[in-house]
């Protein structure tokens, strides 16, 4: 019998990630090519979808075919995910508009979201949302260009999100999985995933938004133009596909409640099982993936891209020595941190360098290193900013805890779970074990995964089969000596924020 394999392809913030698997769930091989984001003002993030998003996509494509040697007609179905929540006009040929405006990290909409709250009353938002409008929400996103880019808007054929855009390059259908649909989107559809056209009239036409359908589900099959630009066989079935947090959170197990991923990528992404939606507005909450299966969750707007922004301002001599042949500028960034006493000799990071989603919801926020002195180095301030992550991971898991939501497992993933101390870090502030899994690469597998489950290939048909193939790797136990001095700082870094808030917004921050 023919060997099966199954892609996933998933487009991240600052890089983009593919695996390959077969039918034992083994990865087969692994390839991933980096990208810009341009910040064009203050608050504004931006990415181009033809060269980031569809060209990641056929580069990593063509790359597994080729690492693998593998037939393309022996890939027998393709998913994706891509960073989520975001707002792509596209024209009746899925060209871009424009450039994309991403997730909760942009900030742009501030005024677009006064102004629905006005419109609707904050019980209606509370009703809707669970919470008050954010800068994740893909609503005032769309307003903003009705508002400020009309030009734009009256072409508008579609208002996709990235997920989307790559499915429809694939198949030329424009869908968008139930998941981040109807939360993201939240509430332009009704709940049954069709338009709402008494919510959409303020906002856009029912017809300007994609089809929803279950992220597993069959979105079309790969056109003869898309198989010339990515090296897939036309005629290959592609799943929806989802948001890069909800793969990675089925890379993990979490298909049932108790089950908790948080991704450590450029910022940070938690997701926890939960049997029935849960309400708190300083969290979100939604419908997940899976059948029959609610979630709350939480996500910063800085994680990995803090630790860039040191190795870029602070360490240029770890890069330099890593063009020079050394080691990663991170692993050089690390040396002597494990020295350093949990707390960072008094100094704290208030991780807000690019405003804050949970649990302060706040686009103005702005990053703090308080308790700095004379005998602080670089080191300290670096470990501070690992420490500072902790912190928020922490504080967002007290949260969900107050809710009485049990958690009994947490898998870590993403790009940060390669930094063996900061794992060991965060398990020691938040008091608990840390897993990663034993395949590391995420939101990729997780959509090789739900690709063979689309085509209902045997051992992948249900979410809950797939936890066949999730193996733990390492487990971080929490130092409890660490974990008790870590509770002081908590409590300064807790109250840091309440205290300086009103001082941020008085901030007139122009730089870029």
């Amino acid at each position: 019998m023919e060997k099966a394999y199954f892609m996933g392809i998933d487009t991240g913030t600052n890089s983009s990630k593919g695996v390959l698997i077969d039918e034992s769930g083994s990865v087969i091989c692994e390839h991933a090519t980096d990208h810009e984001m341009t910040n064009p003002a203050p608050g504004h993030y931006e990415h181009d979808a033809v060269k980031d998003w569809w060209g990641d996509f056929c580069i990593i494509s063509k790359a597994l075919i080729k690492k693998s040697g593998t037939k393309p007609s022996d890939i027998k179905a393709v998913g994706l995910s891509a960073l989520g929540a975001d707002c792509l006009p596209v024209d009746e040929n899925c060209r871009p508009l424009r450039k994309a405006i991403l997730y909760g990290i942009d900030a742009r909409a501030t005024d677009e979201m006064a102004q629905l709250t006005e419109m609707y009353g904050e019980e209606q938002i509370r009703k809707w949302y669970g919470r008050p409008l954010c800068s994740s929400d893909v609503m005032p996103k769309i307003l903003w260009i009705k508002n400020k880019e009309p030009e734009v808007y009256a072409k508008t054929h579609k208002f996709l999100t990235g997920s989307s855009f790559i499915a429809a390059k694939l198949t030329e259908n424009y869908v968008v999985d139930r998941f981040l649909g109807l939360a993201s989107f939240n509430p332009l559809y009704f709940n049954d995933g069709t338009p709402n056209p008494e919510t959409c009239a303020p906002i856009c036409r029912p017809d300007q938004l994609a089809q929803v359908r279950e992220a597993n589900d069959i979105a079309g099959y790969v056109t003869g133009t898309a198989a010339r630009e990515t090296g897939l066989a036309a005629g290959t079935p592609v799943i929806v596909g989802t948001d890069d947090s909800g793969a990675e959170a089925i890379s993990t197990g979490v298909v049932a409640p108790g089950k908790m991923m948080i991704q450590f990528g450029s910022s940070i992404y938690m997701i926890l099982g939960t049997k029935n939606l849960v309400d708190d507005e300083r969290l979100w909450r939604e419908e997940f993936i899976v059948p029959g299966l609610c979630d709350i969750s939480a996500g910063t707007n800085t994680a990995g891209s803090l630790t860039k922004w040191y190795r870029d301002n602070f360490f240029a001599d770890a890069m330099d020595s890593e063009k020079a042949g050394g080691p990663d500028a991170y692993q050089t960034m690390m040396l002597g941190i494990d020295e350093i006493a949990p707390g960072s000799g008094g100094l704290i990071t208030l991780p807000y360098f690019a405003g804050e989603r949970t649990p302060i919801n706040d686009p103005k926020a702005k990053g703090i290193l308080f308790g700095l002195t004379l005998g602080h180095t670089r080191r300290h301030m670096y470990r501070s900013a690992l420490e500072s992550i902790g912190y928020s991971v922490n504080q967002q898991l007290m949260l969900m805890l107050n809710h009485n939501i049990p958690i009994d497992q947490i898998f870590a993933v993403g790009g940060g779970v390669k930094n063996e101390l900061w794992m060991q870090i965060v398990a020691d502030i938040i008091g608990r074990e840390l897993s990663t899994p034993a395949i590391t690469v995420g939101a990729s597998f997780g959509d090789a995964l739900m690709a063979a489950s689309g085509i209902k290939y045997p051992g992948f048909e249900s979410f809950a089969e797939l936890t066949n193939f999730i193996k733990p790797g390492k487990t971080y136990i929490p130092n409890i000596e660490n974990h008790e001095a870590y509770k002081k700082y908590q409590a300064i870094y807790d109250a840091l924020y309440p205290v300086t808030a009103d001082l941020m917004h008085q901030l007139d921050n122009t730089c870029l």
